[in-house]
């Protein structure tokens, strides 16, 4: 038995092992921007990688992509981080400066770093901008993972606000102009209730869109209770009718 358990213990320690080295960063090695050039997967190089955020990959089996002669080539070999964002492949644009970009611009930054870190291996850092020759996050890398994570919060918000106001359905024509309608799956928001059109306006935004509001029951977000009146959101100050519609018509057409 004591021997079954040594045996079991030192397995036990390697699985341990194994784990913490997992959740170890990743082989933790640090790179320099110039050794992060030496891989862009020319014949006589090490390897293909490319960094962002700091954060570098090896992209070898995206290397139709990434490759030489690959659509991404560009981004091989060094951390082109506001060109995910931006798009702009030229040199002015394949670089690790974040400054200044929107909200969707974060987010898409966002989800490609969770695409490489879904689909491709983790080598380690690139020392720079977004980590010190330590391999410990700069104040750059706290700046940018904090915008994102407001910009993160803003799309959850707007995407509340959808399902409290999906957006009309509405066609345009010539001889009828412009008709509004609502119905229970309008703007991509599947429903229990169709709703009737309104402006809605958002504050700090110029101009206004159609969207569909609940007309009965408690206004979104407040418990039933029999403080209220039975018009669903239709006393909410951001929104307006539509002059020459009847306030409960689920159509209404402008000419």
């Amino acid at each position: 038995g004591a021997m079954w358990r040594g045996a079991a213990a030192g397995l036990l320690c390697l699985v341990a092992a194994c784990l913490l080295h997992r959740g170890f960063e990743p082989r933790a090695r640090l790179l320099s921007a110039a050794e992060l050039r030496r891989y862009r997967g020319a014949p006589g190089e090490p390897g293909l990688y490319l960094a962002l955020l700091g954060r570098v990959f090896d992209v070898e089996r995206g290397r139709k992509h990434y490759g030489p002669g690959g659509a991404y080539s560009r981004l091989a070999g060094r951390d082109a981080t506001r060109a995910f964002a931006s798009g702009d492949f030229t040199p002015a644009g394949l670089v690790d400066n974040v400054s200044g970009l929107s909200p969707p611009e974060l987010l898409s930054i966002h989800s490609w770093l969770s695409f490489y870190s879904d689909n491709y291996d983790p080598v380690g850092k690139l020392v720079g901008r977004f980590y010190d020759e330590n391999g410990a996050p700069t104040e750059a890398l706290r700046e940018v993972e904090a915008a994102i994570e407001e910009a993160l919060k803003l799309q959850a918000e707007s995407e509340q606000k959808k399902q409290q106001f999906p957006p009309c359905n509405s066609e345009w024509s010539s001889a009828k102009g412009t008709r509004f309608w609502c119905s229970r799956q309008s703007g991509g928001v599947h429903r229990d209730w169709a709703g009737v059109p309104r402006k809605l306006y958002r504050p700090g935004s110029q101009g206004s869109h159609c969207v569909c509001v609940r007309s009965t029951g408690p206004p979104w977000g407040q418990p039933d209770s029999s403080q209220h009146s039975d018009r669903g959101d239709l006393d909410n100050p951001h929104l307006e009718q539509y002059e020459g519609c009847h306030p409960l018509a689920e159509q209404c057409v402008l000419t």
